[in-house]
């Protein structure tokens, strides 16, 4: 029994990190039991989570697609003294990872939103600003599109990351 804790459903982020989360579930024969968006605030996250808790009286993973909303999620699951699934989060906040660390709880993973992306979209910025290319590569413009790499925090790596949460 699988519950997810999204975002702002009006938002395109949301709808695809849900539809990426529905899918890849589907192919393993799993789906979503329970989800609720929140607002990516612990206030919502902890409201939306206490409803989905009363929902699923018994869970075996939840999904929370953002750790500072996670704040309040974990609020939730410690005042409903739930502790029978794991959770994995998104953002790969210092307070999620320290959680992760510590492993006194349901929060086991986080997947990190990359911590660099505004330093390399500035420089990328600048490259295309001067009508550089990227030196080391053969092609004469930058990039449309770069995707930086997402990284699945554990208890086994945490402590590499820690100095990169937020």
């Amino acid at each position: 029994i699988i519950g997810e804790i999204a975002g702002m459903d009006e938002l395109e982020l949301t709808q695809e990190r849900s539809k990426g989360f529905t899918d890849t579930l589907a192919q393993a024969g799993f789906k979503v039991a329970n989800r609720r968006a929140a607002r990516f605030t612990a206030d919502t996250g902890q409201q939306e989570a206490a409803s989905l808790l009363q929902a699923l009286p018994k869970m075996d993973a939840l999904w929370n697609h953002d750790d500072d909303q996670g704040i309040g999620v974990l609020a939730a699951i410690t005042q409903a003294n739930r502790k029978e699934f794991i959770m994995v989060g998104g953002a790969g906040s210092k307070a999620a990872i320290e959680a992760i660390q510590a492993d006194s709880g349901v929060l086991k993973a986080t997947v990190t939103y990359s911590p660099s992306m505004a330093s390399s979209a500035i420089s990328l910025a600048r490259l295309i600003a001067q009508n550089k290319g990227m030196s080391d590569l053969v092609e004469l413009q930058v990039p449309k599109e770069i995707i930086l790499a997402s990284e699945t925090i554990t208890k086994e790596n945490a402590s590499n990351y820690l100095k990169l949460g937020f």
